[in-house]
């Protein structure tokens, strides 16, 4: 099956077709590909425009661009109001969000099937007609920085800044989402059109719809949308995936951030593996067994038996060229040098053993059924969908994911602790500690 960079403008292919769920894309001039999953026996939609940018796609003055224009393409366009555009999905009882990643952005609705043209019409105009308005980005700039303040009030989300930006540095990958407080107030409403102007053009967005519908309906739809707002001319072809350019600066680094907390939060990971890395399946079992859920061994040692932190997790973030891999706790601020030391146990000895039979079981089983689980709604669907297309390129059948996971074995759990954990930790760490207080010997 062709990717879609490869696919004749103009064209339809189906790339799945199993258990009675069928999956088509069509390439429509410019480049904007349409994908959709009919999902038979549902009464919903899930209607999603996926753009290929993030924050990692912005400069440093441009720090938080892609997310102030996430808010600011709800602000109107020329049909419609800000107060029309939420009142349209409303009126129906639909959903209507979005969110920014550090790769891509994503708009979405999700209606009954037969609100699916109005969901279109609404979704399309915003992401192509925005007006962009030099009020609306001056208003909206203190929303922005108002999440900004809420984001550094909570400290088990802001360790997670910390952590990337210790891991990153100041490159694309290290900066917050949000921006920085300077960036968001000097910002000028025509570099915000600038970047909407080139970041958001079809050859690099992803159209993705799952639920009860009709794949040449949701085309012809979609066409005339877009070619409404002007935006099919040309014959692009979709872009291909983001090559790489991300690079690690900080590993073995120690943040410490010191804020009047009544509770210690830390991250505590290393470099991991990017999405298209074969390893990655073995290394999801590797985070179910070491902290990814209830009978972990960091849940049950640092909470169920010392009842040290009431959170303890680990987890494995990836993206197109590289990835990370951690463990958070939030406990005490007394009880932090206890917390890390079990932490960094736990770490080693995985690192030097692996995991038990048993582990690999639960870990296996945990993600068989997190998969399968979470598309069980048009939304994961859709969503599945959109990254796929916007991320991959292509879609592998659930039933090869699940292949993959089941072929999993306690060598390669073995081999990828080895290749990530026995490299020196970064430690990111905020709470109430004295101005001397060394962490330092915690990544030693």
């Amino acid at each position: 099956m062709p990717v879609a960079y490869e696919q004749r403008p103009g064209s339809t292919v189906t790339l799945l077709d199993e258990d009675g769920a069928r999956v088509r894309r069509t390439v429509l001039p410019g480049g904007l590909r349409v994908v959709s999953e009919h999902l038979p026996g549902v009464r919903s939609v899930s209607l999603g425009i996926w753009v290929g940018v993030g924050s990692r796609d912005e400069t440093v003055p441009q720090a938080g661009a892609a997310h102030y224009l996430e808010h600011l393409l709800f602000k109107g366009t020329e049909r419609r109001s800000a107060l029309e555009i939420s009142a349209a999905v409303d009126a129906v009882g639909g959903e209507l969000n979005a969110f920014t990643s550090k790769e891509y952005t994503c708009f979405y609705a999700r209606v009954l099937d037969v609100d699916l043209p109005l969901a279109i019409d609404v979704v399309c105009d915003l992401v192509t007609s925005a007006l962009l308005r030099p009020a609306d980005v001056d208003s909206e700039r203190d929303v922005i920085l108002e999440e900004i303040a809420m984001r550094d009030d909570d400290p088990s989300d802001l360790v997670h800044e910390e952590f990337a930006e210790a891991m990153y540095g100041t490159g694309p990958l290290g900066r917050s989402i949000l921006g920085t407080t300077q960036s968001i107030e000097t910002i000028t409403p025509r570099a915000i059109r600038s970047f909407y102007r080139r970041r958001y053009q079809p050859e690099n967005m992803v159209v993705a719809a799952a639920g009860n519908i009709d794949h040449p309906t949701l085309v012809r739809l979609v066409r005339k949308a877009f070619q409404a707002a002007g935006r099919l001319e040309g014959t692009a072809s979709p872009a291909a995936p983001r090559s790489g350019r991300a690079r690690t600066v900080g590993a073995g680094d120690v943040r410490v951030v010191r804020k009047g907390t009544e509770q210690a939060n830390l991250v505590l990971g290393v470099p991991g593996v990017d999405r298209c890395d074969e390893r990655r399946f073995a290394l999801g079992v590797l985070n179910a067994a070491l902290g990814g859920g209830m009978s972990s061994r960091l849940f049950q040692e640092i909470r169920e038996k010392r009842g040290l932190a009431y959170s303890v997790f680990s987890f494995a973030s990836q993206y197109a060229d590289t990835g990370m891999f951690g463990v958070y706790a939030g406990c005490l601020p007394k009880k932090v040098d206890d917390v890390l030391a079990i932490c960094r146990d736990q770490v080693a000895l995985v690192a030097e053993h692996g995991i038990t039979c048993d582990e690999l079981l639960r870990g296996q089983g945990q993600m068989r059924g997190g998969l399968v689980l979470g598309l069980e709604d048009t939304g994961s669907r859709m969503s599945r969908l959109g990254k796929a297309e916007l991320l991959h390129g292509e879609l592998p059948p659930v039933g090869e994911l699940l292949d993959r996971i089941s072929g999993v074995t306690l060598e390669d759990v073995q081999q990828v602790a080895t290749d990530l954990l026995a490299t020196r930790p970064t430690l990111a760490v905020i709470g109430p500690f004295d101005a001397d207080r060394d962490f330092a010997r915690a990544v030693a």
